[in-house]
């Protein structure tokens, strides 16, 4: 059960950070040994045991195999014993990785090539030695595993739309994986997607048709409102005679600003019946 596991889990980790530093009887032998063969090569030998520390570093040591008391050192100047002390330097500094771009095949049977920026860095040095062989690669392959695993349960609309919240929840779940193995994922970000050329196609076509659509339905909008416009001025017009003349006038007047080459004779139409009859 879970209350369980988290009491295991947290046992571990006070063991880790709390080492039995008994050696035993043979151990502390050694251990006198080394020191004694320190004391005879000095001042030789203070240059084997002087260890310096970057400000971006912490150095794990292990004595006779186990680690010692107090947990990571660092940054400065330490000494270690030169025959029975080793010591791993653990870099602290956020490290940027590049996700390769992973073939996924999303939950309508849509293939995409994602890829993806991961930040993360080094929380607990000791965690990151002991639990694990290489921390680095381990955080890489498992954020490859977790972006296949999170794009498998997306739909093409929700990767395109939703990176941001993708990016979140594959954040949290990295983290929340590499606790044990000391590491702290900060950020993911999907940097992109790419999409076959045959959907991009289809994509640009149904994009197209919509675009026309609207630009009938829109043109069908503006004609009905013109026509209502006109239905609306011949009714002002049937009102009037004068204002019939006036407009034929105003229509002349266009014609001659635009093509004033073209000559043309004002007809009233009441005539047009005596030239029909003769």
């Amino acid at each position: 059960d879970w209350p369980h596991v988290f009491h295991t889990k947290k046992a571990f980790l006070f063991t880790l950070e709390n080492p039995n530093t008994d050696i035993g009887f043979c151990g502390r032998i050694l251990v006198g040994l080394s020191l004694i063969f320190l004391l005879i090569t000095l001042p030789i030998s203070i240059w084997m045991c002087i260890v310096i520390v970057k400000e971006y570093q912490r150095a794990i040591i292990f004595r006779l195999g186990r680690l010692l008391s107090g947990g990571a050192k660092g940054p400065g100047l330490f000494f270690v014993l030169p025959c029975t002390d080793s010591f791993i330097n653990v870099d602290m500094r956020t490290v940027t990785f590049n996700i390769p771009p992973q073939e996924v095949l999303t939950r309508d049977s849509v293939a995409v090539c994602v890829d993806a920026l991961v930040y993360y860095r080094v929380q607990n040095p000791t965690l990151a030695v002991a639990n694990v062989s290489n921390a680095d690669a381990a955080t890489q392959l498992l954020a490859q595993t977790t972006l296949r695993n999170v794009l498998s349960n997306k739909n093409l609309a929700e990767i395109l739309s939703d990176c941001e919240h993708i990016a979140h929840f594959m954040q949290v779940t990295l983290d929340n994986a590499t606790d044990d193995w000391g590491i702290k994922v900060e950020r993911v970000e999907i940097k992109d997607v790419k999409l076959p050329p045959q959907l991009l196609r289809a994509m640009a076509s149904e994009a197209e048709a919509t675009r026309e659509a609207r630009a009938k339905v829109i043109a069908a909008e503006g004609e009905m409102s013109a026509s209502r416009a006109l239905k609306e001025a011949s009714l002002v017009i049937a009102e009037s005679p004068s204002a019939l003349q006036l407009r034929y006038l105003q229509t002349l007047n266009t014609i001659a600003e635009e093509k004033n080459s073209t000559i043309i004779l004002a007809l009233p139409l009441e005539i047009l019946p005596k030239f029909v009859n003769t």
